[in-house]
């Protein structure tokens, strides 16, 4: 699966992580952890272009085509 939403350009993060007990005497990290975006495999159905296209999008793309429109979303976008 892709690592990077074409939409919304999200990837990949790097943060740390503690336990709470080290949290509350010292600082002492428990290491660097990469979180990675909600990615989804999604088909999309463009009435403008009367075809369909399957993307794998983070979740916040899929609100953002629900509320906007794919055509102007991925043409935004640069997709279409």
């Amino acid at each position: 699966m892709a690592k990077i939403c074409p939409v919304t350009k999200k990837g990949s993060q790097i943060g740390g992580r503690y336990s709470n007990r080290i949290r509350a005497t010292k600082f002492n990290p428990g290491g660097n952890v990469r979180k990675q975006p909600n990615m989804q495999k999604k088909r999309i159905f463009v009435p403008e272009l009367n075809r369909t296209i399957t993307l794998t999008l983070s979740t916040q793309a899929i609100k953002t085509i629900a509320k906007r429109g794919a055509y102007k979303t991925l043409k935004a976008a640069g997709i279409i």
